[in-house]
């Protein structure tokens, strides 16, 4: 066969296109409704938050997930709840904010090696190849413990939180120190939608570089 492996081919290519602009586009609706809604949003992120930190203690009592990887948990979420306060502006240069985007790598690796090592843990006492242990989470509990305890905070905080240079002076006090004497008046723009932006525009100024489109016509 020679041709269905080329049509599969471009079909895998298309499916990804399709599903990074569903992404991007899902970002950047998410991020519209946050400035619009930024009350709401701070106080469901907060109780998110409280309802995570809550999970995780229960699974350390219950279901006797290991003590050390539930307190990185839960200072991960106090820290990431630390960003709250100004939300949802925030200093990129801030410690709690770079201190936030280390510890959701950290915690990534750390419950990642966990879950590998007590897997591998448990099919090494296993008498026969077919035999399936009992004591070891699906991959459907693993990817919703993932999910929900590992990766939603941060990734809900980074379409919320808006970089502290594009805030009006009048509503951020380092912003508007920062910004004192040349009259900028920008709209505050959550991280999602500028990263939306940015490789919009990068893949704008490739097609006039490459001569497919003018630099005037829009995307």
């Amino acid at each position: 066969m020679w041709i269905l492996p080329i049509v599969g081919l471009l079909g895998s290519i298309l499916g990804f296109c399709f599903l990074t602009l569903a992404i991007a586009s899902g970002l950047y609706y998410l991020s519209e409704l946050v400035e619009e809604h930024t009350v709401v949003s701070k106080r469901l992120l907060s109780r998110l938050i409280y309802f995570i930190i809550v999970i995780q203690l229960l699974l350390c009592i219950v279901d006797r997930f290991p003590f050390w990887l539930t307190l990185l948990g839960i200072a991960s979420h106090v820290v990431y709840l630390g960003n709250m306060r100004r939300f949802p502006y925030v200093a990129l240069t801030d410690p709690l904010f770079l201190a936030s985007c280390v510890l959701v790598l950290v915690n990534h690796i750390a419950w990642y090696r966990h879950f590998s090592a007590h897997q591998k843990k448990a099919y090494a006492n296993v008498s026969s190849f077919y035999e399936t242990p009992e004591d070891i989470p699906s991959f459907t509990e693993v990817a919703s413990y993932f999910g929900i305890c590992v990766w939603l905070v941060p990734f809900a905080l980074f379409v919320s939180l808006s970089a502290g240079d594009n805030v009006l002076p009048t509503e951020n006090p380092a912003a508007a120190a920062a910004a004192s004497g040349d009259g900028s008046k920008r709209r505050a723009q959550g991280m999602a939608k500028m990263l939306v932006d940015g490789a919009r525009n990068a893949i704008s100024e490739v097609g006039v570089m490459a001569g497919w489109k003018k630099r005037d016509e829009g995307f």
